[in-house]
C-alpha cells in the first residue's frame, strides 16, 4: 500500500502545471530574466555547467579569415635566401626517409626557391612579400607567427583540425564553443556566421562550421552575400507578417510541450531558431544592404574593383563585400565571422595562383583592419589569418606535371597571424630552418593557438568542456599551451 504522504505529494506534483508554475512564480522568474540579462553583457556562461570568468576578456567577437588550401609561407611571411641559394638540390635522404607526402615522389624530390622578393615593413621592420603591398601597411598591428605545426598534410583532417581542434567531423568548431561559452551580443543575427568564397568549395562542407555535439543552436549560419541572406527566410508569397508571428508562436508552444515531456535541448534550439528567423527578416537585409557606406569605404575595401580574370570570375568583388559585411557583423553583436576563401591549394602554376589570390584578398583585409581600427573595434575584435597547413619547400614533382612550378602540402612548419583583439602586434613569433622545413624556435600547435584565442575571450581552455558520451571534451582535447608571447 502507497503511504498516504505519498498520495499528497503526487496530488501536489500534479497540481503543479504549467499554467500555475508561470502565475506563482514571479519573484523567480524575474530573478531569472535579471541573470538572462546579465548573461548577454557576458557575466554568466551560455549553460550552468561551464565554470568561467576567472580571465579578465580582452576580445568579445572575432573575424577569422580561413585560406581554404593552405597559403606557401615562404613566398608570402617567411622568407629563406638559403633556399633560393639551394635551389634545384635534393633533400638529405635522412630528413626524406620518415616524412609522408601528399603527391612528391621522394626519390626525385628537390627543393624549389622563391621568385618573390621580400622587403621590412612598419617600425618593426616585419618582412613581407611583395605581393602583400597593402597588409604592409598594417605590419605594426599584426603578430606574425612562422613556427605553427600539425600532424595532418590532408585538406579534409587538416581543415577540421584547425577549425574544431580535432581531425575526426562531429565535434564543434572554434565560433561554436566560443558562442557556447559567453553566448552571443546580437539579439537579432546569428552568434556565429559564415561567408564564402569558394572556388572547388570546402573538403568538410557544413563540418567546417558545424556546432558538432554542442546544440544546434551554436552552429554556424552560412550566409549568402547576395540576394536574400539565407534560404527560406522570406515569406512565401501571400503569408502577411501577421499570419506568420500566430504560426510561429503555434509552433513555438507546441515545441514548449514537447520540450517540457521529454526536455531535449534540441527542442529549445528549435525554438531559438524560429523565433530568430523572425527577427532576421527585418535586420539581415538591412546588415546586406551597402548603399549607406560611403564610396571610399567601398573603394578601400575594393568592392567596385573590375575582375579582369578568366578563371573564378567576380571573387575580388565578392570577397571584398564578404570583408566589409563582416566588419557590419561585429558592429551588430555577431560573435564570430568565418571567411572563406578557396582555394590556395598551389601544386602547379604557384606564381599565377599566389598573385591572383593575393590580389583578390590583400586589400580587403588591409581594408578591414584599418576600418576596425579607426571605428574603435579592433581592441576587441581578434582578426585571425591562416589556412590549414603551408607548403613544402620542395617542388611538386608528379608523375604527370611537364613541370614543377607548384609545393605540395606541409603540416611541420607554416605562417599564420593575428592582429587586434588583445593581441601584442608588430612582432615575429618562431623560427624556421634555413630552408623552411621544421620549427626551430617557439613552436606553436593547432592547440597552443586555440587556448590562447579562448583565453583572448576570457576563457580557460581547460574548463570549458561539454560532456558527450560519458567524458568532458574541450576544444584544445587533451594539450594546449596559451602562447604568452601573443598577448599585449
Amino acid at each position: 500500500m502507497i503511504p498516504e504522504q505519498f498520495n499528497n505529494q503526487t496530488d501536489e506534483l500534479a497540481a503543479l502545471n504549467r499554467r500555475r508554475f508561470f502565475a506563482t512564480s514571479a519573484s523567480g522568474l524575474g530573478t531569472l530574466a535579471l541573470a538572462s540579462l546579465m548573461k548577454q553583457d557576458g557575466l554568466f556562461a551560455s549553460d550552468p555547467t561551464t565554470q568561467l570568468s576567472h580571465i579578465a576578456p580582452r576580445a568579445k567577437r572575432c573575424i577569422y579569415l580561413f585560406m581554404e588550401g593552405g597559403p606557401s609561407q615562404m613566398d608570402l611571411f617567411d622568407p629563406k635566401p638559403k633556399l633560393n641559394e639551394l635551389d634545384g638540390q635534393p633533400m638529405p635522404e635522412s630528413i626524406l626517409k620518415d616524412i609522408k607526402f601528399a603527391f612528391i615522389q621522394k626519390e626525385a624530390a628537390r627543393l624549389m626557391g622563391s621568385p618573390r622578393t621580400f622587403r621590412r615593413y612598419g617600425e618593426c621592420g616585419m618582412e613581407l612579400s611583395d605581393l602583400l603591398p597593402h597588409l604592409s601597411t598594417c605590419v605594426d598591428d599584426i603578430a606574425m607567427i612562422r613556427s605553427m605545426h600539425c600532424e595532418q598534410f590532408n585538406h579534409l583532417p587538416g581543415q577540421l583540425m584547425m577549425l574544431s581542434g580535432s581531425d575526426l567531423q562531429g565535434r564543434p568548431t572554434l565560433g561554436s564553443w566560443l558562442n557556447y561559452g559567453l553566448g552571443s551580443e546580437s539579439q537579432n543575427l546569428p552568434g556565429y556566421v559564415v561567408l564564402a568564397t569558394l572556388g572547388r568549395g570546402l573538403p568538410g562542407g557544413a563540418s567546417s562550421w558545424s556546432s558538432g555535439f554542442l546544440p544546434s543552436q551554436y552552429a554556424g549560419t552560412l550566409f549568402r552575400n547576395q540576394g536574400s541572406p539565407v534560404l527560406n527566410l522570406a515569406n512565401p508569397t501571400g503569408l502577411s507578417s501577421q499570419a506568420q508571428q500566430r504560426s510561429l508562436q503555434t509552433i513555438n508552444e507546441l515545441n514548449g510541450l514537447r520540450f517540457d515531456q521529454i526536455g531535449n535541448p534540441e527542442i529549445a534550439s528549435r525554438i531559438k531558431a524560429y523565433e530568430l528567423a523572425f527577427r532576421m527578416q527585418q535586420t539581415a537585409p538591412e546588415l546586406l544592404d551597402l548603399s549607406g557606406e560611403t564610396k571610399t569605404t567601398l573603394e578601400e575595401y575594393g568592392v567596385t574593383r573590375e575582375d579582369k580574370s578568366k578563371t573564378n570570375t567576380g571573387f575580388m568583388g565578392s570577397y571584398a563585400r564578404n570583408c566589409l559585411l563582416a566588419r557590419r557583423m561585429v558592429e551588430r553583436g555577431v560573435r564570430f565571422v568565418t571567411l572563406f576563401l578557396s582555394t590556395w591549394d598551389h601544386h602547379s602554376s604557384l606564381d599565377s595562383g599566389l598573385k591572383r589570390y593575393t590580389q583578390i584578398s590583400d586589400q580587403p583585409i588591409a581594408a578591414l583592419l584599418k576600418d576596425l581600427k579607426r571605428r574603435g573595434l579592433l581592441d576587441e575584435t581578434l582578426v585571425v589569418f591562416g589556412g590549414e597547413f603551408g607548403r613544402t619547400p620542395l617542388g611538386e614533382n608528379r608523375a604527370n606535371f611537364k613541370k614543377v612550378t607548384g609545393r605540395d602540402h606541409h603540416p611541420y612548419s607554416y605562417s599564420m597571424w593575428l592582429a587586434g583583439g588583445g593581441i601584442k602586434g608588430g612582432q615575429v613569433i618562431g623560427e624556421t630552418d634555413e630552408i623552411g622545413w621544421g620549427v626551430t624556435k617557439d613552436p606553436v600547435h593547432v592547440h597552443d593557438l586555440h587556448a590562447t584565442i579562448l583565453q583572448l575571450f576570457g576563457l580557460d581552455h581547460k574548463k570549458l568542456t561539454y560532456q558527450f558520451q560519458g567524458r568532458d571534451f574541450r576544444l584544445t582535447d587533451v594539450s594546449g599551451n596559451v602562447v604568452e608571447k601573443l598577448l599585449a
